[in-house]
C-alpha cells in the first residue's frame, strides 16, 4: 500500500544523517523491543509479512515522528491485539487481566539462537518456467494497492532489465493478507538511475529492485 513507509526517492524528509560507531541498540528498552518482537513471532500467529504490514498501516503523524524500534512495538501491540494475545486495557495498564492465549507454538531463550540461525526459508518450487529471462527489458506495472506491496512507488510504470532470475519465493502480497503463500518468480531488475528519478540523477547508476512477477509486464 501507499503509506509513509514508502519514502525512497522523497526529498523531502532531509539527508540521512550516519552515525559514526553506531551502537546496535541505543537503549536497553530497545533490545527488548527486538526480542519481544521476535519472540512473539514465534508463537506461529502470523508471519513476518503480516508483521511488516502491521507498521506500514500505523497513522502516518506516528510513523513519521518516532523512533525505529517505537514503530516496531507500535505494530505489535496491534498484532497482539488483532490475534487475541492481549486485549487493549492491559497493553495500556501492563497488566494481565485475562487468561492468556495458549498457542502452540512457544519460544525461550535458551532456544533462541538455533531458531535463528535456521531461520525461515521463503523460496519455493512451483510449477511452470518463469515468464521473463536474464537480460530481457520489462516494464513495472503501475500499481497502487490498499493492501501490501513491495514493489515501491519509485519503481512503478518504469523500464528496467532483468539481472537476475532469483528463483521462486512466498509473495508477499497475498501472505501479508492472509490469502496464502502463493509463490511467485522473484527477480532482480535492473534501472538506470535516471529512469527512476529523472534527468538530474547520475546515469552512471543504476538501482536494483527485486520485483516478484506479478509486478512486471513485457516492454511494449
Amino acid at each position: 500500500m501507499n503509506g509513509p513507509h514508502d519514502m525512497g526517492g522523497m526529498q523531502c524528509y532531509g539527508a540521512v544523517e550516519r552515525e559514526e560507531n553506531e551502537p546496535l541498540f541505543h537503549a536497553d528498552w530497545e533490545a527488548r523491543a527486538l526480542a519481544i518482537t521476535v519472540a512473539s513471532g514465534f508463537c506461529g500467529q502470523w508471519n513476518i509479512d503480516i508483521s511488516r504490514h502491521a507498521r506500514e498501516t500505523l497513522p502516518p503523524e506516528f510513523y513519521l515522528t518516532k523512533s525505529y524500534y517505537q514503530i516496531w512495538i507500535a505494530g505489535l501491540e496491534k498484532l497482539l491485539q488483532q490475534y487475541g494475545m492481549a486485549m487493549p486495557d492491559e497493553i495500556a495498564t501492563g497488566q494481565v487481566q485475562t487468561a492468556g492465549l495458549n498457542t502452540a507454538k512457544r519460544m525461550n531463550a535458551e532456544n533462541m539462537p538455533a531458531a535463528l540461525a535456521k531461520g525461515a526459508p521463503v523460496d519455493r518450487k512451483i510449477d511452470g518456467s518463469p515468464q521473463f529471462m536474464q537480460g530481457e527489458t520489462v516494464h513495472t506495472r503501475n500499481l497502487n494497492p490498499s493492501g501490501h506491496c513491495r514493489l515501491p512507488r519509485y519503481a512503478r510504470d518504469k523500464t528496467g532489465v532483468i539481472l537476475t532470475v532469483q528463483g521462486a519465493h512466498v509473495f508477499p502480497d497475498t501472505n501479508a493478507n492472509e490469502k496464502g503463500e502463493s509463490p511467485q518468480w522473484l527477480y532482480s531488475v535492473g534501472f538506470q538511475s535516471t529512469e527512476l528519478f529523472g534527468e538530474a540523477a547520475d546515469e552512471r547508476d543504476m538501482v536494483m529492485v527485486d520485483c516478484w512477477e506479478p509486478y512486471l509486464e513485457k516492454f511494449r
